[in-house]
């Protein structure tokens, strides 16, 4: 049966043998021929039991003989017949060889769900990797400030300053927004029950209290993680994209000493001075409620605020702000740092730095806490 004008192929019945004979040059520049219309086109008797090969006029070949073959070779088992090979070239039949010597295996792409135990060993494996990760990350970025600070390393100063900037003057109202709504409601809260009990005096207290100590750091922390630890992993994670922490590397310079730490020192910087606005915020929200709704006036309310706070709630709250601004820093440059090549990687890495940062900050926050209360603070 000519296929092509390049090769030919037909085929013929001699003793309860299917001779398959193959002629001319066989390319990919024709299309293949199918081992079922050649078997048809010689009609041969239900007695055939062999498969063999007639390679007399065969002339160059390349891959398209070798699928073809691989074709007629699957054909023959499929009805049980035998295959020789013998009359083919021996390259040929070596190629023919190999790619029978593995069999096709039925694969499901259902896989079956791991077992609870297996999913928890997971979990714990990641975990602890990740654990190993953020620890060492920990390490050769507080290698890198103590060598800034003993005037062992340089800092890029450039980069400090623009990160700087964008901790604190670009975040001022965001910040501004969400602290004074804090201090209202904090003051909503306190004026609804402090009202049962006739205690309305109280609620600067609360207010005060609830912003320098606890909420002040905390909201401006979850702010900044959502705006500045983003921001920190989408530029780095752009970098790693674009191969431009690879040619650092390669120029012999350490991307922690000219990438992470100015970063960490602007937004370790910028924490306590947003920090210290925040709760002037707060409270100013709640001087105008208390003002508004419970009749206090300005006296009786900073009185109310200055008689029970002390320093160290306020120093709390700033302590609170450093160590905060530290978990930002880390988790945005390493989640940068550890950003895949793909298109997604970015985003992945952006979201995983503001779930990391949020996570530490609030574990901190429980931390500092639990040790104020041990030691009576």
């Amino acid at each position: 049966m000519p296929v092509d004008a390049q090769y030919q192929v037909d085929a013929q019945y001699i003793d309860g043998t299917l001779v398959v004979r193959l002629a001319g040059d066989w390319t990919l520049d024709g299309a293949l021929p199918d081992i079922r219309d050649v078997v048809d086109d010689a009609q041969p008797p239900a007695s055939v039991t062999t498969v063999a090969f007639d390679t007399d006029r065969l002339g160059a070949w390349d891959s398209s003989l070798v699928t073809f073959l691989f074709e007629t070779v699957e054909y023959a088992r499929e009805r049980g017949l035998e295959v020789h090979t013998d009359t083919l070239p021996a390259s040929l039949s070596r190629l023919v060889a190999l790619s029978q010597a593995v069999p096709e295996q039925e694969t499901s792409d259902e896989q079956d769900a791991p077992a609870p135990m297996a999913r928890l060993g997971e979990w714990a494996l990641d975990a602890y990797d990740e654990t190993l990760d953020a620890l060492a990350f920990t390490g050769r970025a507080t290698q890198s400030l103590v060598g800034l600070l003993t005037l062992q390393t340089r800092m890029r100063w450039r980069t400090f300053g623009v990160s700087l900037q964008s901790s604190t003057a670009s975040a001022l109202p965001i910040v501004t927004v969400i602290s004074l709504l804090v201090g209202l409601i904090i003051a909503f809260l306190g004026a609804v029950v402090l009202q049962r009990f006739g205690a309305d005096y109280y609620v600067s207290y609360l207010v005060s209290y609830g912003m320098l100590r606890e909420l002040g750091a905390l909201m401006t922390a979850i702010i900044m993680t959502g705006r500045t630890g983003a921001a920190f992993a989408a530029e780095l994670g752009s970098m790693k994209v674009a191969e431009e922490i690879d040619a650092l590397k390669t120029l012999g310079i350490s991307p922690i000493d000219f990438l992470v730490t100015p970063r960490i020192v602007a937004i370790v910087c910028a924490m306590p001075l947003l920090t210290v606005y925040a709760n002037m915020l707060g409270i100013l929200g709640g001087l105008s409620v208390a003002t508004t709704m419970l009749d206090l006036t300005y006296t009786q309310f900073f009185t109310g605020l200055l008689e029970p706070v002390v320093l160290a709630d306020a120093l709390i709250g700033l302590f609170k702000a450093v160590v905060y601004g530290a978990i930002i820093g880390l988790a945005g440059c390493m989640r940068g740092l550890q950003t895949g090549g793909d298109a997604s990687a970015v985003g992945t890495a952006t979201t995983s730095a503001v779930v990391t940062g949020i996570l530490l900050i609030v574990l901190a926050n429980a931390v500092i806490d639990w040790g104020a209360a041990v030691l009576q603070v």
